[in-house]
C-alpha cells in the first residue's frame, strides 16, 4: 500500500481523521485499489468519477459512477461506457452509449470525458468529445448526454457554447441544477497543436422536475480566454477539473498555465470573468488536471507527476504527496476524477485503468 502527505489532513471530514493540530501521520493514509474500470467491451481510460447521492432506479447511494474515455482499440474520444463500482469492489455497466441511438444531436458522437455528474433525481449527465479514429484531427463538439436512472439516454444538451465538454461540477438543489462544464474545442482543432487562448467555463441552468426531462433555462458564459491546444497524447490539454466553493467561487484547473484559477460569484454572475482570479500559479502545480473541492481545500491532481496537492481557498500549498506511481514516465497522464465518499478520496488511474480510495488505516 502507498502512502502519501507530511503535512496536514486532506479535508476536513472526520473520515480522514483530522487532528485538531491539523496534521496526520503519513502512516495513517493508506491507497487502496477498488476495481478494474474495464467492462466487457474493453473500453480504457477512466476520467470522470462522480459519487451517487440518493438510491434511485439502478443508482445505488455510495456507490461510485466512472465514464470511459477511449475503446478497447485505446482510441482517445471513442469511449462508450460507465461503468458502476460499488465501495466493495463489485462493478457492473452502467450505461454503454450507442452514439446512432441518442435521442437528439450531438455533434460527432460518443466519446465519454470527464465531465460527469448525478443528480438527486436521478439524472446522470455526462460529456462527449467524440473522434472517429482517436486523433485531435476527426474531434468534434459532441454534447452533454442525459441519461436516466436506468442507464438509458434520454436528451442531449447540444449547444454552440458547448463545444468540447471536458469537465463538469453541478450544483444541485433539487427541482433545479446549475452545471459547470469546461469547453476545450473552441478553435482548438484549426490551432494544429499552437496554442489557442478560447477556452470557456460555462454555466448551464436546468429545470429537473418540471418536464419528463431537465430542460435547459439559461446557458452562460462565466469564464473565458483559458489557453488549450490539442496534443497526439492526451488528445486536448485546456482547463480540465472545476469544483465549487463554498464561498460561491468555482475553481478551475488551468492545465496549461499550471494555475488554479477562481472565479467569484459563479452561480449568479451574468458575464464572463475572463481567465480568473489566480488562487496559485506553480507552487508544484504541474499540468493541473482533476480537481475538488472539500470544505475550504482546494484538492488537485498533476498530469505530468501524479501529485495530489492540497492548497486552501486563500492560495496556500497545505501538503502534497504522490497520490501515483504508474504510467511512463512514473505518475504521468494518470489522473483525472477525483470524488469524496464515505471512506475517503476516490480517483481513477488511467493508467492502470483502476478506480482507487485514498483513505486512513
Amino acid at each position: 500500500m502507498k502512502q502519501l502527505l507530511t503535512k496536514r489532513s486532506l479535508c476536513a471530514s472526520a473520515l480522514l481523521l483530522l487532528a485538531a493540530s491539523g496534521v496526520l501521520l503519513a502512516s495513517n493514509r493508506t491507497i487502496l485499489t477498488i476495481a478494474s474500470t474495464v467492462p466487457a467491451n474493453g473500453d480504457l481510460n477512466p476520467y470522470g468519477v462522480a459519487l451517487v447521492p440518493t438510491s434511485v432506479g439502478n443508482l445505488q447511494a455510495g456507490h461510485i459512477l466512472v465514464s470511459n474515455f477511449n475503446n478497447a482499440a485505446n482510441l482517445q474520444g471513442t469511449g462508450t461506457t460507465i461503468m458502476d463500482i460499488a465501495p466493495n469492489g463489485t462493478a457492473s455497466v452502467f450505461a454503454q452509449i450507442s452514439a446512432s441511438t441518442l435521442p437528439g444531436p450531438c455533434p460527432g458522437g460518443v466519446g465519454l470525458t470527464t465531465a460527469l455528474v448525478v443528480l438527486r433525481a436521478g439524472f446522470v449527465i455526462v460529456g462527449s468529445l467524440p473522434t472517429t479514429d482517436g486523433t485531435s484531427a476527426t474531434a468534434q463538439a459532441g454534447c452533454l448526454l442525459v441519461l436516466n436512472s436506468t442507464g438509458a439516454v434520454i436528451e442531449t444538451l447540444s449547444d454552440n457554447l458547448i463545444n468540447g465538454p471536458w469537465d463538469m461540477t453541478a450544483l444541485d438543489l433539487g427541482a433545479t441544477a446549475s452545471l459547470f462544464v469546461t469547453n476545450v474545442l473552441n478553435g482548438t482543432v484549426a490551432g494544429n497543436g499552437n496554442l489557442v487562448d478560447e477556452g470557456t467555463v460555462i454555466r448551464i441552468n436546468l429545470s429537473v422536475l418540471t418536464a419528463p426531462v431537465p430542460t435547459i433555462q439559461s446557458i452562460t458564459t462565466i469564464g473565458s480566454g483559458f489557453p488549450q491546444r490539442t496534443d497526439p497524447n492526451a488528445l486536448v490539454i485546456g482547463p480540465t477539473g472545476v469544483a465549487l466553493g463554498q464561498n460561491g467561487t468555482l475553481y478551475v484547473a488551468d492545465s496549461l498555465d499550471n494555475r488554479i484559477a477562481g472565479i467569484p460569484a459563479a452561480v449568479s454572475r451574468t458575464t464572463t470573468d475572463g481567465v480568473g482570479t489566480t488562487v496559485l500559479s506553480g507552487g508544484g502545480l504541474n499540468d493541473p488536471l482533476g480537481l475538488t473541492v472539500i470544505g475550504a481545500d482546494i484538492l488537485t491532481v498533476n498530469g505530468n507527476n501524479g501529485l495530489l496537492l492540497d492548497v486552501s481557498t486563500g492560495g496556500a500549498v497545505l501538503g502534497r504527496g504522490l497520490l501515483d506511481n504508474s504510467g511512463m514516465p512514473p505518475g504521468a497522464g494518470a489522473l483525472f476524477g477525483l470524488a469524496e465518499g464515505a471512506q475517503g478520496l476516490y480517483f481513477v488511474d488511467d493508467a492502470t485503468n483502476t478506480l482507487n480510495l485514498l483513505t486512513t488505516n
